[in-house]
């Protein structure tokens, strides 16, 4: 029975993986901070440099062609006043370049892996336990590697919501793919449809409000990260939220924790699926 007592090496070799990248894998880390590095700026300059209300006018407009409803472009409205009104215009523009960095890599990473598995169900059964793993480990446990590869910054802060935020996508364009009526596809098949044609006529329209709802996941689990990732170095809500727990400043924490809440809803609302039109 001395193999019950006998301790898995389970960090040992985890640390022993990671030595190994670290040694053999500079250059591709060094790649993907650089990529990570411009994308950033490139959203933060588009974010920072024009007057605050001219992004504003943006969200607003972009708001009311999304969802065709003055009552939701007003609130978004509004929810920006606040910000300003705050001083948290800067914290902000950071956090959300955090946020549609994430989701710009995410969507692009997960949604082909989504329809790949759709099609591929032994695929997908093998996939799974890798998902539930990249959503259910402690945030804390792969930050240390991304610190390791990445250093301190915006990028391992990136890195880590990646992690965290890619399972959503590809679970939900798995669904909206797979749940495709055969009615449906047996249809298009008859009518001499090549299996490109199906994907991007039939399947693809009939996932899209459930490759949205995974968008919208993705934006709500990467605001979720802002204040993990400010642990890290990255910049924007999260900073004041880790700078009130330190200090215990209950107004501080208050007031950067509703900003955070604003801005969730301000995303949720612009990029909601079944809107109405008032």
């Amino acid at each position: 029975m001395d193999w019950l007592t006998q301790k898995i090496p389970v960090g040992k070799s985890a640390a022993q993986i990671f030595d190994w990248l670290q040694l053999h894998g500079k250059g591709f880390f060094d790649g993907i901070a650089a990529f990570m590095e411009v994308m950033i700026n490139s959203i933060l300059w588009v974010l920072q440099t024009p007057h605050p209300l001219v992004i504003v006018a943006a969200f607003v407009g972009l708001t009311y062609a999304l969802q065709r409803n003055w009552k939701t472009a007003l609130m978004v409205f509004l929810g920006f006043l606040f910000i300003l009104n705050q001083g948290y215009w800067k914290n902000t523009t950071e956090s959300l370049t955090l946020v549609l960095s994430a989701c710009v890599i995410v969507m692009v990473i997960g949604v082909p892996i989504g329809i790949s598995v759709a099609h591929r169900p032994r695929l997908y059964a093998g996939l799974q336990p890798v998902l539930d793993l990249m959503q259910t480990l402690p945030t804390f446990v792969y930050l240390i590697p991304a610190i390791v590869f990445f250093g301190l910054g915006m990028v391992p802060g990136l890195i880590a919501t990646v992690i965290f935020v890619l399972p959503a996508p590809i679970r939900l364009t798995h669904l909206g793919i797979s749940s495709t009526p055969p009615a449906l596809l047996e249809a298009a098949t008859a009518f001499g449809a090549t299996p490109n044609q199906v994907l991007w006529k039939v399947e693809l329209p009939y996932a899209l409000p459930q490759i949205m709802a995974g968008l919208n996941q993705a934006i709500m689990l990467s605001l979720s990260m802002v204040v993990i990732a400010a642990m890290v170095g990255a910049n924007g809500l999260g900073v004041p939220v880790v700078r009130a727990l330190n200090t215990v400043n209950t107004s501080l924490g208050f007031e950067s924790g509703m900003i955070i809440v604003v801005v969730a809803i301000i995303l949720d609302r612009m990029l909601r699926m079944g809107k109405s039109n008032d």
